[in-house]
């Protein structure tokens, strides 16, 4: 049971009914993150607009997915990990490819220098080197597509905070949490 209220589409107000519209005409329904998230419509602006405009960065949907469910595992969360999975599937991206991401693995080299940076980030809590960054340049990547990167971390750490301090359940196809590391 989520530790927070889980607000009702159907019953919100102001902001927070005018957002979680926008969101069920996204995905056909309001997943119940962002019901949780709905409590403070500040918050739900930032996390939906976050969405948004990383959505049309110039990273690729499939990127951008796996790096969220590296980032997902890594923080234990199983909300991300469920939803990130399914929507990276949609991006094109495969099961196994998305399974490899959870461990924070690629087959290209690009995407697992991303991967690995990603995951850096996390453990690091941000202190990372100029040899990770220059890693990530020679992996093909420049500054935008860095800082981009860099944004889908912090947005997945956003997500995943809520929905492992707030117990939000899950209501996308389960994936099981790789041991903890």
């Amino acid at each position: 049971m989520s530790r927070v209220p889980l607000v009702n589409p159907a019953t919100a107000t102001g902001d927070s009914q005018a957002l979680l519209a926008e969101i069920h005409g996204a995905f056909g329904v309001a997943p119940n993150m962002f019901r949780a998230v709905a409590n403070s419509p500040a918050a739900l602006r930032s996390m939906w607009r976050a969405f948004g405009a990383l959505g049309g960065g110039v990273l690729d949907a499939a990127l951008g997915e796996k790096i969220a469910v590296a980032v997902a595992d890594r923080n234990q969360c199983e909300y991300c990990l469920a939803a990130h999975t399914a929507l990276g599937q949609k991006a094109g991206a495969t099961a196994q490819e998305m399974s490899e991401a959870q461990a924070g693995r690629a087959q290209d080299a690009r995407t697992a220098a991303a991967l690995s940076f990603a995951l850096k980030l996390v453990n690091q809590r941000g202190q990372v080197s100029d040899t990770d960054v220059a890693q990530l340049r020679e992996a093909g990547f420049n500054d935008e597509q860095i800082v981009e990167i860099l944004a889908h971390v912090a947005l997945n750490l956003f997500t995943n905070y809520v929905n492992v301090a707030f117990a939000v359940p899950v209501d996308f196809p389960k994936i099981k949490l790789r041991a903890a590391a």
